[in-house]
């Protein structure tokens, strides 16, 4: 067990220091990086899109990433944005890791992006522990879900700077209780923000786009409790520390033996250009 425990904090370690890396790199050449976490069919990628169609009718250099452990079919809804979109396919893996995203934003990336919004395989168990770098990390939760869906998964929502509830437009017919979500929201991560959305109905569009430009543009961002209460900080091999909002609290979330393959996941996944007309692919 022990030797379980320490390959899972060494391969946590090792991520910490790829991100503050590529964070310090981004930021250098005015990118943020979005972090959107949420489970299968919460409904992320009809409201990604229209974020980006919005973002590129205000005029804002924007991209957007999205990994899947198979299929093309979110970068193609993406792409009809008309913004650059890479899907990632991980060939199983249930999350990104920073080395790997650096290595898929190498040559591609435009070099006056703004935002570049990272669609994370669906999952809020797996992508919880690993930063990427990301100037915000925002949670998604359709209210199909339950109200109970923060506290079912503390890690995902405790360590999120925004919660976005999604589908809204359904709410009355499904009976979602909004006050008791965000009472659970509050229980976990207290003082962090939840907006409300529907891709369909319109509610709340721009929302996401005007909360990370602001963050991009300095504007303080929540700083969740379980951050600030994390059981360990994992130091960078080059010594610097990791940085704040976003250190790992491991309570309820060792994945024997998932962690070990995760170390090797920079040789893993396909990665495709897409846009309206082609999709190109490339080995990692």
């Amino acid at each position: 067990m022990c030797r379980v425990v320490d390959l899972q904090q060494a391969v946590l370690a090792k991520n910490d220091a790829c991100a503050h890396t590529l964070r310090e790199d981004l930021a250098a050449r005015g990118t943020a990086v979005v972090n959107l976490l949420s489970s299968p069919g919460s409904g992320k990628t009809a409201l990604l899109e229209r974020e980006l169609t919005l973002a590129r009718s205000r005029g804002i250099p924007v991209a957007a990433l999205t990994a899947d452990l198979a299929t093309e079919n979110d970068a193609v809804r993406l792409a009809r944005s008309g913004v650059p979109v890479k899907q990632v396919l991980t060939d199983g893996l249930c999350h990104l890791e920073a080395e790997m995203l650096g290595g898929h934003l190498h040559g591609w990336l435009p070099a006056d992006t703004r935002l570049l919004f990272i669609e994370n395989v669906g999952n809020l168990v797996c992508p919880a522990s690993y930063d990427l770098g990301e100037t915000l990390r925002i949670v998604l939760a359709s209210v199909t879900e339950g109200e109970d869906k923060p506290l079912k998964y503390p890690t995902a929502f405790g360590l999120a700077h925004l919660v976005v509830v999604t589908k809204m437009d359904i709410a009355e017919a499904v009976s979602f209780d909004e006050k008791e979500f965000r009472a659970n929201v509050e229980r976990i991560n207290p003082g962090v923000e939840v907006v409300l959305t529907s891709a369909r109905g319109g509610e709340g569009d721009g929302l996401l786009l005007d909360r990370a430009l602001a963050a991009r543009d300095g504007a303080p961002v929540h700083i969740p409790v379980m951050t600030r209460k994390s059981h360990h900080v994992h130091d960078a091999e080059d010594g610097q520390p990791h940085d704040e909002g976003h250190t790992h609290d491991d309570e309820g979330h060792t994945h024997h033996g998932e962690h070990a393959h995760a170390a090797r996941a920079q040789d893993r996944g396909h990665a495709h250009t897409t846009d309206s007309d082609t999709v190109a692919s490339s080995r990692s």
